[in-house]
């Protein structure tokens, strides 16, 4: 987002009441402080969960970065912003479009329709926790639904495709560019690293914001165990406290083998060197400028690895990347399928996907064994 002083920096769930416009709202009440006090409390404690709102509006501004749009304009927000939001937010254009080149220089960040509504509402909230009326009426939705169902129809019959995957040659890039004395970097590393050997989904190795972080749910610091196997060479066992194939209550272990210079275990130790915590401090996680340990967040990771491998002149990627290439270079190694299915606990039919991913790209993963 760029930065506004009408959006501060602050916690998801109180963007609804701290990030403003610089329009005036028309009066709600009457010009008197006890019924005005009653109004601003009883706004706050309308709503149960402001998390996914904050995600939602965060999402909206984003929105209007890209298009450049006028703070005066998006508090409050026309129709035709609002449908225009919801157009972009769950557009995903081909390259066979016709109008391609002209999406080129437009960053697209598809969601799901059911997704697209949320942020609706998500604005909606805003609107009247500012003092605003609901900015759509009932006509209006319905003319915006009609364009969601139409694009429903045409992203669902055309095929989803595959998430290229991390490579060999990425993780080269990305460990050259990072400063591994930089506690921030140092857990960028360690994150990618354990993602992609350990075949990892992101959101096991990060955390959807700072607030989030959960010991019960997400990796600490005494969740990582260091040992030897019956044939003495080392490993690493992450045990997953929470995962999304795993029962209520059920442990999930990851196991790291060494694997040259961009080990996992290596990257944990510096790791440790670098970011110094406490057992009950997130495992991946960074030290700001007063020395406060905190969670990495996935978004902020994501964005930094993907600037580093769009310099190296690859596009962007997502963070089931790091788990596709994984297995896909354990393929290329002629690792027997189903133990890569099973270290990477996929149920089958999922596996399949894998497979088919690293048929696309297992050129670039052979060419580096073999060279």
């Amino acid at each position: 987002l760029n930065p506004s002083s009408f959006r501060p920096p602050c916690r998801a769930n109180k963007r609804l009441f701290l990030w403003r416009g610089p329009n005036i709202p028309p009066p709600a009440t009457i010009a008197h402080p006890v019924i005005e006090h009653l109004a601003s409390i009883a706004s706050k404690a309308s709503l149960r969960d402001t998390m996914s709102y904050g995600s939602g509006l965060r999402k909206f501004h984003l929105f209007c970065d890209i298009f450049s749009i006028p703070e005066s304009d998006r508090l409050p927000a026309s129709f035709e912003l609002l449908h225009s939001f919801a157009l972009w937010a769950v557009s995903d254009p081909s390259p066979d479009d016709s109008f391609s080149n002209a999406c080129a220089l437009i960053p697209f960040e598809p969601v799901s329709i059911t997704v697209a509504r949320k942020y609706l509402a998500a604005v909606r909230a805003w609107h009247i926790a500012q003092g605003w009326r609901p900015p759509l009426s009932s006509d209006d939705h319905a003319r915006i639904n009609w364009s969601l169902r139409g694009l429903d129809n045409l992203l669902g019959s055309r095929r989803k495709p595959l998430r290229p995957p991390v490579t060999i040659n990425m993780l080269h890039a990305l460990k050259a560019t990072l400063d591994l004395s930089d506690s921030f970097d140092a857990c960028i590393w360690a994150m990618a690293s354990c993602a992609f050997f350990g075949m990892m989904r992101f959101g096991e190795v990060a955390v959807g914001t700072r607030a989030a972080f959960n010991p019960a749910k997400h990796l600490t610091r005494k969740d990582v165990f260091l040992g030897a196997d019956l044939a003495g060479k080392s490993y690493a066992r992450l045990d997953l406290p929470s995962a999304k194939t795993a029962r209520p209550g059920e442990i999930q272990s990851i196991f790291l083998v060494p694997q040259g210079t961009l080990c996992p275990i290596t990257a944990l130790h510096n790791l440790a060197s670098v970011v110094p915590a406490l057992q009950e401090d997130p495992l991946f996680s960074w030290r700001d400028r007063l020395g406060i340990v905190r969670p990495m967040v996935k978004q902020r990771a994501l964005e930094r690895i993907n600037c580093v491998i769009a310099a190296w002149g690859w596009g962007t990627t997502f963070g089931h990347s790091f788990r596709i290439g994984g297995a896909s270079f354990y393929l290329a190694q002629k690792v027997d399928p189903e133990i890569v299915r099973l270290a990477g606990r996929w149920r089958s039919l999922a596996y399949e996907t894998y497979i088919r991913a690293f048929e696309q790209i297992a050129s670039q993963h052979l060419s580096i064994l073999t060279s």
